[in-house]
């Protein structure tokens, strides 16, 4: 079979000189003389030329046609410009346009940095998006990146631009203390709590009540929060599950503390693990259903001693010495005393007992808009009581105007709260499921696997991850992917520093 083109088809010569199609054989062979002739004459000029005269690089060369344009019908001028069609697939066409990207979420939001493919500005503000975007279903955050790739100082930069749109932020677990300089520069709180330092935090205060709310219905709204702080401080402790007899002793004894308490005191922790250490009370306050009370609440008692003569002693069995302020822009609880041992036990007890704290503020339906960041937050994965705790809220963000922002390491953190199939993990992987937004940083090469089962990445996406620089991250809002340069203003960068140490 002849491969040879057949006589009368149109084919078209690419080379120094380009010969059309249709051209006869004796114009082609004069065009060519007339080429080596002008190629000719070329080098004899410049082997004449004297030295030192070349042309200067940045001269302008004199106009190839005059500035009525190109004479004769190659012009083009009065005709419609006729090319012939083009046909391609679609894989060629993906490789012959690649530069595309999304137009980005709109200019309403906070400014983060530059969409990197889009070569354009690139806002986010989860509550603007809200109802605008299909598929964004919550304003809840779940930002991820390993150590000393800026996603500590993106979750800083985001609370400090969401001041000026009228936003308040709590932290509630500041394990290092990197957002206490964060709120002093905004003239926020910060509340210090450790062995030795002077702030008390009681986690049983009531908050105030809501317009609209009667007497009754209240008292039994914080009887119920006050039940379900103490039950998730004892299965931290516990390690386990409490039983339905423990349960039972829990609610006893609180009822006892506040029937006994001042109408002017809120009861104490300390109250309730006396109440817990006394058999023969419990049983009697129980009446006949008690069951010998007493001595199954033993191990409560211990459990809730470890707050008033444990390790974290001085700290929550006290009245608080903190009013909590509604109108301040920022608040952070700073826990950088505890969990220095390697034990994160007391880091979550404390974590709990300020989150309980600062629930008056989060529970308040005219609170405003208000984000809640939970720094460090691999800690607190094995603790089932307190992603309990964490669930709850962040089912009821939307209602309560609240944005969750959510800050660990590597999406296997979230794997650490228990097997498959356990409680623990469902928890956990229940919190992912309610963040329409995930910010996933550079990870490390043996966790891409993990981040792409989690997140659905794709294998773009998964080679991505793996190379991103520091300030730029995988942003996946609701279906759409965007990868995002943080940039960070001076003053914000010297504010946000967390490496002085290693300068």
């Amino acid at each position: 079979m002849s491969h040879r083109p057949a006589r009368r088809a149109r084919r078209a010569t690419a080379s120094p000189l380009f010969t059309p199609h249709g051209t006869d054989r004796a114009s082609r062979k004069d065009a060519r003389r007339r080429l080596a002739e002008a190629t000719t004459t070329a080098h004899a000029a410049a082997a004449a030329r004297p030295a030192g005269t070349e042309p200067a690089d940045n001269e302008t060369p004199a106009p190839l046609y005059p500035a009525s344009g190109r004479p004769g019908p190659g012009s083009a001028r009065g005709n419609r410009l006729r090319l012939p069609t083009h046909c391609m697939t679609t894989a060629i066409a993906a490789g012959a346009y690649p530069f595309l990207a999304e137009g980005g979420l709109g200019a309403e939001g906070i400014y983060i940095g530059r969409d990197v493919h889009a070569e354009a500005s690139f806002v986010f503000d989860p509550f603007a998006l809200y109802g605008k975007v299909d598929g964004f279903t919550n304003p809840n955050v779940l930002l991820a990146g390993v150590i000393g790739q800026g996603k500590s100082a993106l979750a800083k930069s985001f609370a400090l631009r969401s001041i000026a749109f009228g936003y308040r932020i709590y932290v509630p677990c500041d394990p290092k203390g990197e957002w206490t300089p964060v709120a002093q520069a905004l003239s926020g709180t910060t509340v210090a709590l450790g062995p030795g330092l002077p702030g008390r935090l009681n986690p049983l205060d009531a908050p105030p009540r809501p317009q609209g709310t009667s007497e009754a219905d209240w008292a039994g709204e914080i009887r119920k929060r006050r039940l379900l702080l103490l039950g998730s401080l004892a299965r931290t402790v516990l390690g386990r599950d409490l039983l339905p007899m423990e349960h039972t002793a829990l609610d006893v004894a609180l009822d006892t503390v506040v029937t006994r308490a001042d109408t002017d005191r809120a009861p104490l922790i300390g109250d309730v693990a006396a109440a817990l250490n006394n058999p023969a009370e419990l049983d009697k306050t129980a009446g006949a259903m008690s069951g010998r009370l007493g001595d199954a609440a033993r191990d409560l008692a211990h459990a809730m001693r470890r707050l008033v003569h444990g390790d974290l002693a001085g700290m929550f069995d006290a009245p608080s010495t903190v009013a909590f302020d509604p109108g301040a822009p920022i608040l952070s609880i700073d826990l950088s005393r505890l969990g220095g041992s390697g034990d994160d036990t007391a880091l979550v007890l404390a974590m709990t007992c300020a989150s309980a704290w600062m629930e008056s503020a989060l529970t308040d339906p005219d609170g405003g808009r208000r984000w809640i960041v939970y720094d460090e937050a691999w800690r607190l994965m094995r603790h089932a009581g307190l992603l309990q705790r964490m669930q709850a809220q962040w089912k009821l963000s939307r209602g309560l105007g609240i944005a969750n922002l959510l800050v660990i390491h590597r999406l296997s953190d979230l794997l650490t709260a228990g097997d498959a199939g356990s409680r623990g993990r469902a928890l956990a992987e229940g919190l992912l499921a309610d963040c329409s937004t995930r910010i996933i940083y550079r990870q490390e090469s043996d966790q891409l696997h993990a981040a792409t089962n989690l997140l659905g990445l794709t294998s773009v996406e998964m080679h991505a991850i793996a190379h991103l620089n520091r300030g730029r991250g995988l942003w996946k809002v609701a279906g759409h992917s965007f990868v995002v340069q943080h940039l960070l203003h001076a003053h914000e960068l010297a504010l946000f520093d967390t490496d002085t140490r290693m300068q």
